[in-house]
């Protein structure tokens, strides 16, 4: 007599022209497999069992979510339905399979073909029927009932992990993630116009993260691009680069917040992990110490002791107010516009009267008056007054918190551009990469600094670091076309520059970046067009006329070369700050060697950023041999 056990290999249910394999956790459409996440498909489990009947929103919620689950239950049951539907090809307005039942629950309304069946696995007749003497039938039944029991532990323990009764499945699978991505938190608080402070939190929550020590957060900026987005999240992991997603929502209701955080692979889309919580808002980076702190649990990240010391500093009281206006003040800040250059300072100088002790809002208020003498705000100053008062609130922001890797990148930043104090730039800078290995603005503004003083490849390493850590933010991907255009690779700086504008066909410094490039390969024609769309879209930006008349006299187009010229002297007359190294240029152009050396002083006497790139601009190579050319790079630092 054979022997034979009967187990639940194959538990099918059919409908249409689909089939549920209910061991194998799959969903199939004529025999082709289709990938459904582990809830959708309990969810679609749930409600083929009950093939009828509601099944109401709490039945689903205790069925699928482990009681230790803290998740906007609402939100991830809707999202789980919606995502089985689109597997189905089902609609929620129009259901074949899957119907809303008012306020109630859900119902499958489909004909189910099939109910689930077991197979039993028969054992080979010929193992089974041959003789044994009795010592040996002792032995077989014995390691047979070892072995049968050892498969239903097996397939026991396969259903509890599947289930993750008791968390077991989370236990089993715990993914050593080394990059992940914050997407824009949504703003669930009943004002649209809170949407800063959602971005704030969102922001807050990766530079928490980012300094955890082996982990790449990709940064703000380019996550920001993702706000609203319907793409799947594994596409968005693959555009992004990264191991997993955490995704969630943020609620402002008076003095509390509430954040919802979820883990998910990026690959394979799984939910990891999901938490709500709930602080008084002057205990907002408490909160975002702990959900960082969670997270770098899930992935199995090892903390350093570093990185404990940062957390626990981290989750200091905060005056909200005074909280609220710094968001304001950074939201401002990164639009990168004359308008909201002013808007930004405004915020800073709030929040500092709120909180005269608020070291990142002295950081932000540095950064505000180092980019007057850039784009103005609203208008350009004179680095002299820009950056004396840059550099006291960058050294009062040191003062207040010397643990930030945002204030020492700021100091860093004045050094270099206004002190040209180079030794002590670049222990700034390396300072905060330190605090802050994924501060993409720190690797930055070092790769500028690195590129000035002729270290090439180490200065090109750290702009492409940036951009990989933000790989859509215009001005990020500006600096390693920058550099790489600085360096003679033309080619690249093109290619990089058409990278930027494809991202924002409206960001300026890539259109201007993007036609000097083509001025040194010769290109006069599109580097002219190029310029002249800058100049009209930003008239009042004197690099734009400075660079385009620069472009008109080396195509031999004098007239017009000169008529850019009078156009800045006419600003100038009428008291708008034009850097002189501008003016130089132009002289140069134009064959005037003389006009160009004195321009050059004062722009030096300025202390213009500008002269620090003497040693490496392509533009003035014309002045390259004259002893005064070498008496510029002695005196500013470069030789």
């Amino acid at each position: 007599m054979g022997l034979a056990l009967s187990l639940p290999v194959s538990q099918l249910i059919q409908f249409d022209a689909f089939e549920v394999d209910l061991r194998a956790g799959e969903l199939r459409k004529h025999g082709m497999k289709i990938r459904l996440q582990q809830q959708p498909f309990l969810i679609l489990q749930t409600l083929l069992e009950t093939g009828g009947q509601v099944v109401t929103s709490e039945e689903l919620q205790k069925k699928i979510w482990p009681e230790d689950t803290f998740v906007d239950f609402d939100h991830g049951l809707h999202a789980a339905i919606n995502k089985v539907r689109q597997a189905l090809g089902d609609s929620a307005d129009n259901p074949r399979y899957i119907e809303t039942v008012g306020r109630k629950g859900y119902r499958f309304i489909g004909h189910i073909q099939g109910e689930a069946v077991q197979e039993p696995i028969p054992i080979s007749h010929a193992a089974a029927t041959i003789p044994l003497p009795r010592r040996g039938r002792a032995l077989w039944n014995s390691w047979t009932g070892v072995l049968t029991g050892i498969v239903i532990a097996v397939a026991f323990a396969s259903t509890l992990v599947f289930f993750n009764v008791g968390g077991l499945r989370s236990w089993f699978y715990h993914p050593r993630f080394r990059s992940l991505a914050v997407l824009p938190l949504n703003n669930l608080t009943s004002d649209p116009g809170k949407d800063y402070f959602a971005d704030g939190m969102t922001e807050d929550l990766i530079t928490q993260l980012s300094k955890l020590g082996d982990l790449k957060v990709i940064s703000h900026t380019s996550v920001l691009q993702y706000k609203a987005s319907h793409k799947p999240l594994p596409q968005i992991a693959r555009e992004l680069n990264v191991d997993a997603v955490v995704e969630g929502a943020v609620q402002l209701d008076k003095d509390r917040v509430r954040i919802t955080a979820q883990l998910v692979d990026g690959s394979t889309d799984q939910h990891i992990w999901a938490e709500t919580y709930d602080r008084e808002l002057s205990n907002v980076l408490l909160l975002q110490s702990d959900v960082a702190r969670d997270i770098a649990k899930q992935i199995d990240l090892e903390l350093t002791p570093q990185a404990e010391q940062h957390l626990a500093r981290s989750a200091r009281p905060v005056n909200p107010d005074a909280y609220e206006d710094y968001l304001l003040g950074r939201y401002y800040w990164k639009k990168r516009t004359a308008n909201g250059l002013a808007q930004s300072g405004k915020y800073f100088q709030q929040a500092i009267q709120k909180d005269p002790n608020y070291a990142l809002a002295y950081s932000g208020l540095s950064d505000y008056f180092a980019f007057l003498t850039l784009i103005g705000g609203p208008e350009i100053l004179q680095p002299r007054v820009a950056m004396t008062n840059a550099k006291a609130a960058a050294v009062k922001a040191l003062q207040l918190d010397d643990s930030l890797a945002e204030t020492h990148a700021s100091m860093g930043h004045i050094l270099h551009n206004y002190d040209w104090d180079f030794q002590g730039a670049e222990r700034e800078f390396k300072r905060a990469i330190e605090l802050n290995p994924n501060y993409a603005t720190a690797h930055h503004w070092y790769s500028h600094y690195l590129m000035q003083v002729g270290r090439t490849e180490e200065s090109l390493n750290e702009a492409r670091r940036a951009v990989e850590l933000d790989p859509l933010e215009t001005t990020i991907n500006n600096g390693l076309a920058r550099q790489y255009y600085l360096s003679r690779q033309y080619d690249k700086a093109i290619a990089q520059c058409q990278t930027g504008l494809q991202i924002d066909p409206t960001y300026l410094p890539a259109r201007i970046q993007l036609a000097l490039a083509y001025e040194q390969t010769d290109k006069l024609a599109e580097a002219i067009t190029e310029l002249e769309t800058a100049r009209n879209a930003a008239p009042s930006l004197p690099v734009t006329h400075a660079l385009l008349a620069h472009a008109y006299a080396t195509a031999g187009r004098k007239a017009g070369a000169e008529h850019e010229l009078k156009v800045l002297m006419a600003a100038a007359a009428h008291k708008q700050y034009v850097p002189p190294s501008y003016l130089a240029i132009i002289w140069l152009a134009l064959g005037n060697k003389n006009k160009a050396f004195f321009y050059l002083d004062q722009s030096y006497q300025d202390r213009s950023e500008q002269m620090l790139y003497l040693k490496v601009e392509p533009l003035v190579d014309p002045l390259r041999g004259d002893p005064r050319f070498d008496a510029l790079l002695v005196k500013v630092g470069l030789k």
